[in-house]
Protein backbone atom coordinates (compact mmCIF):
# COMPACT_ATOMS: atom_id res chain seq x y z
CA UNK A 1 0.00 0.00 0.00
CA UNK A 2 0.65 3.42 -0.44
CA UNK A 3 0.35 6.70 2.53
CA UNK A 4 -0.16 10.12 0.50
CA UNK A 5 0.14 13.42 2.75
CA UNK A 6 -0.54 16.73 0.96
CA UNK A 7 0.85 20.20 1.75
CA UNK A 8 1.01 23.63 0.15
CA UNK A 9 -2.68 24.77 0.35
CA UNK A 10 -3.37 28.12 1.87
CA UNK A 11 -4.94 31.63 1.05
CA UNK A 12 -4.43 33.30 -1.98
CA UNK A 13 -6.21 36.32 -3.90
CA UNK A 14 -7.98 35.72 -7.02
CA UNK A 15 -5.05 35.55 -10.11
CA UNK A 16 -2.24 33.75 -7.70
CA UNK A 17 -0.87 30.89 -7.84
CA UNK A 18 -0.57 28.10 -5.34
CA UNK A 19 1.80 24.75 -5.75
CA UNK A 20 0.21 21.59 -3.78
CA UNK A 21 2.42 18.79 -3.18
CA UNK A 22 1.80 15.10 -2.33
CA UNK A 23 4.27 12.91 -0.87
CA UNK A 24 4.07 9.15 -1.28
CA UNK A 25 5.48 6.85 0.58
CA UNK A 26 6.33 2.86 -0.69
CA UNK A 27 8.95 1.75 -2.93
CA UNK A 28 5.92 0.84 -5.53
CA UNK A 29 5.29 4.46 -5.71
CA UNK A 30 6.26 4.66 -8.99
CA UNK A 31 3.56 2.12 -10.65
CA UNK A 32 0.81 3.98 -9.52
CA UNK A 33 -1.20 6.44 -11.66
CA UNK A 34 -1.92 9.83 -9.51
CA UNK A 35 -4.63 12.16 -9.17
CA UNK A 36 -6.01 15.13 -8.27
CA UNK A 37 -9.44 15.88 -6.93
CA UNK A 38 -11.09 18.69 -5.15
CA UNK A 39 -14.41 19.11 -3.12
CA UNK A 40 -16.49 22.31 -1.56
CA UNK A 41 -18.66 22.03 1.63
CA UNK A 42 -21.62 20.47 0.44
CA UNK A 43 -20.34 19.26 -3.45
CA UNK A 44 -19.31 16.40 -5.03
CA UNK A 45 -15.56 15.79 -5.14
CA UNK A 46 -14.41 16.65 -8.57
CA UNK A 47 -11.53 15.38 -10.98
CA UNK A 48 -8.65 18.10 -11.11
CA UNK A 49 -5.99 15.99 -13.10
CA UNK A 50 -4.08 13.06 -13.32
CA UNK A 51 -0.60 11.85 -14.46
CA UNK A 52 0.75 8.11 -15.59
CA UNK A 53 3.11 6.65 -13.28
CA UNK A 54 5.79 7.65 -16.17
CA UNK A 55 5.14 11.25 -16.38
CA UNK A 56 4.43 11.12 -20.04
CA UNK A 57 0.85 11.47 -20.03
CA UNK A 58 -1.80 13.15 -18.30
CA UNK A 59 -5.30 14.82 -18.18
CA UNK A 60 -6.95 17.92 -17.10
CA UNK A 61 -10.70 18.75 -15.80
CA UNK A 62 -11.70 21.43 -18.94
CA UNK A 63 -11.55 24.06 -16.29
CA UNK A 64 -8.81 23.21 -15.12
CA UNK A 65 -6.31 23.07 -18.38
CA UNK A 66 -3.83 25.98 -19.60
CA UNK A 67 -4.39 26.96 -15.63
CA UNK A 68 -2.98 24.27 -13.85
CA UNK A 69 -0.50 21.62 -14.34
CA UNK A 70 0.43 17.92 -12.90
CA UNK A 71 4.08 16.71 -12.54
CA UNK A 72 5.33 13.96 -10.71
CA UNK A 73 9.16 13.65 -9.52
CA UNK A 74 9.31 9.28 -9.39
CA UNK A 75 12.74 9.94 -7.62
CA UNK A 76 11.11 12.00 -4.40
CA UNK A 77 8.01 9.99 -4.63
CA UNK A 78 6.25 13.50 -5.06
CA UNK A 79 3.85 14.60 -6.71
CA UNK A 80 2.60 18.17 -7.43
CA UNK A 81 -0.11 20.50 -8.77
CA UNK A 82 0.69 23.95 -9.72
CA UNK A 83 -1.95 26.11 -9.89
CA UNK A 84 -2.01 29.78 -11.42
CA UNK A 85 -5.26 32.13 -12.75
CA UNK A 86 -7.11 30.91 -9.48
CA UNK A 87 -10.70 31.76 -9.04
CA UNK A 88 -12.95 31.87 -6.19
CA UNK A 89 -14.78 29.10 -7.53
CA UNK A 90 -11.31 27.03 -7.20
CA UNK A 91 -11.78 26.92 -3.04
CA UNK A 92 -12.40 23.71 -2.07
CA UNK A 93 -10.13 20.92 0.08
CA UNK A 94 -7.51 19.40 -2.71
CA UNK A 95 -6.67 15.73 -2.27
CA UNK A 96 -3.99 13.60 -3.92
CA UNK A 97 -4.92 9.88 -4.85
CA UNK A 98 -3.55 7.13 -5.99
CA UNK A 99 -5.14 4.34 -8.38
CA UNK A 100 -2.96 1.08 -8.87
CA UNK A 101 -4.71 -0.25 -11.81
CA UNK A 102 -6.28 3.16 -13.77
CA UNK A 103 -5.59 4.85 -16.13
CA UNK A 104 -4.92 8.93 -16.15
CA UNK A 105 -8.81 8.56 -18.62
CA UNK A 106 -10.75 7.33 -15.38
CA UNK A 107 -11.53 10.58 -13.50
CA UNK A 108 -13.88 9.05 -10.94
CA UNK A 109 -12.93 8.94 -7.38
CA UNK A 110 -13.76 5.19 -7.19
CA UNK A 111 -11.31 4.51 -9.71
CA UNK A 112 -8.42 5.41 -6.86
CA UNK A 113 -7.23 3.40 -4.20
CA UNK A 114 -5.61 5.74 -1.78
CA UNK A 115 -6.06 9.13 -0.26
CA UNK A 116 -4.26 11.68 1.36
CA UNK A 117 -6.10 13.58 3.97
CA UNK A 118 -6.34 17.02 1.96
CA UNK A 119 -5.03 20.60 2.05
CA UNK A 120 -7.46 23.53 1.87
CA UNK A 121 -6.93 26.21 -0.97
CA UNK A 122 -8.76 29.69 -0.28
CA UNK A 123 -9.19 31.90 -2.87
CA UNK A 124 -10.50 35.82 -2.08
CA UNK A 125 -11.75 38.07 -4.36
Amino acid sequence: QVQLVESGGGLVQAGGSLRLSCAASGRTFSSYTMGWFRQAPGKERDFVAAISWTGDNTNYALSMKGRFTISRDNAKNTVYLQMSSLKPEDTAVYYCAASQYGTIRDTSQYDYDYWGQGTQVTVSS
